[in-house]
């Protein structure tokens, strides 16, 4: 029997839309793994496709009384389990769950941090205390996996983990189902959400929460809509029941009175290729990010990206090259980046071709999963080692 490992996060959510092709190329390599995150509507279709999904809840907020009783719930699960590696995703899910695992033994504890909670632009209190927290869960953690080289760095530098056990590991996604050769150019999903052939479409795919800059999207698709009647707005995601992040209900509205049927919003989506074909620009304009998956699907789409200047989506985007980095918060900046591309079509389609290259170079799901268990499968043979 190959090693027992645990893939835990917060929520079904993550589980299903960022940790499966993980977990696939785990249990390919021959061993057992078990997820585990809060229950939700997403545990039921998990299962029957064959997914062992235990639930154990662990909020997202900041509530101590809460964590405590997840930790507790966790040691006494961990204990149960005797899995061999205990591999922790999102940040206060991982925080909790590796105090568990310490208070349970388990032997091998891995982190990969998608992305730092904490940030430049936050108060320095603020950032000084998520630094804080990230240095003690640190020394519960045996591996330290990053997505954006940014971040490694910083992990090193703000002596969360030693360089020795930190390895920024990117991002990727699935070079064969998001290959515009097969989905086609977007014409019938134009044609199904009612946007006409000849305009042009900015897009996003993001979870409806201030944070992912929804806000600033929607202030610069006014006023660039206002000059360039060629324009349309598709907008993809919602936002979760867990996200306390503040909800952009009333800008939305403000925008769909503004736009009317040049904002087409669709909610959550599974046809996510074929929504980024029917786009022409794909933007995100996230305050923070860790190694945004969006940003490389539409480039494996052939997309130009307008994005922020931010860790992972500026280490993703050459600016100038594959599309535009903008300030973070600045929906003038972005009203601006949204007019420079919608004036030249010519422009937008090289971008695409160019992401697309360094998307098919640097971003295939398959190499990153691999990169992680021979990474784990050193660290295992280091330490079993005879002295």
């Amino acid at each position: 029997m190959g090693l027992r490992v645990c893939q835990l996060c917060a929520v079904d959510f993550t589980l299903k839309h960022f940790l499966l092709p993980l977990i696939d190329g785990m249990q390919n390599h021959g061993w057992e793994v078990t997820a585990v995150c809060s229950d939700g509507p997403e545990i039921p279709g998990l299962r029957a496709k064959g997914y062992t999904v235990d639930t154990i809840p662990i909020a997202r907020s900041l509530n101590v009384f809460k964590h405590a009783v997840s930790v507790v719930r966790l040691a006494f699960y961990f204990r149960q389990q005797r899995f061999d590696i205990l591999h922790v995703h999102t940040p206060v899910a991982a925080l909790v769950a590796r105090v568990a695992a310490f208070l349970a033994r388990v032997p091998v504890v891995v982190y990969t941090a998608h992305g730092f909670y904490f940030h430049d632009e936050m108060p320095s209190w603020k950032r000084r205390l998520f630094v804080y927290l990230e240095r003690f869960a640190g020394r519960f953690t045996d591996l330290l996996f990053t997505q954006s080289a940014e971040d490694a760095e910083t992990a090193v530098q703000e002596h969360i983990s030693p360089a020795a056990d930190t390895l920024a590991i990117g991002n990727g996604v699935d070079a064969g189902r998001f290959d515009p050769s097969i989905i086609g150019d977007g014409r019938a999903m134009r044609r199904a959400l009612g946007i006409p052939e000849n305009a042009f479409v900015i897009g996003i795919i993001a979870r409806q929460v201030i944070e992912k800059g929804i806000m600033e999207f929607l202030e610069a698709a006014i006023a660039a809509a206002g000059n360039n009647t060629e324009i349309h707005i598709l907008m993809v995601g919602e936002r979760l029941a867990s996200d306390h992040a503040g909800d952009v209900e009333a800008e939305l509205e403000r925008a769909g009175a503004a736009l009317g049927k040049r904002l087409v919003a669709t909610g959550a989506r599974k046809d996510i290729p074929e929504l980024l074909a029917a786009m022409d620009v794909f933007c995100l304009p996230s305050w923070r990010e860790g190694m945004p998956r969006t940003i490389i699907e539409a480039m494996m789409m052939g997309k130009a990206v307008i994005a922020t200047d931010i860790r992972g989506s500026r280490e993703e985007v050459v600016a100038g090259e594959t599309g535009l980095l903008v300030p973070t918060r600045s929906p003038e900046a972005l009203a601006e980046a949204f007019l420079e591309l919608a004036g030249d079509r010519q422009k937008v389609g090289s971008m695409g071709r160019k992401g697309r290259e360094r998307a098919l170079a640097l971003y295939d799901e398959a190499q990153v999963v691999a990169l992680q268990i021979r990474r784990i499968e050193q660290f295992l043979n280091k330490e079993h080692v005879p002295a």
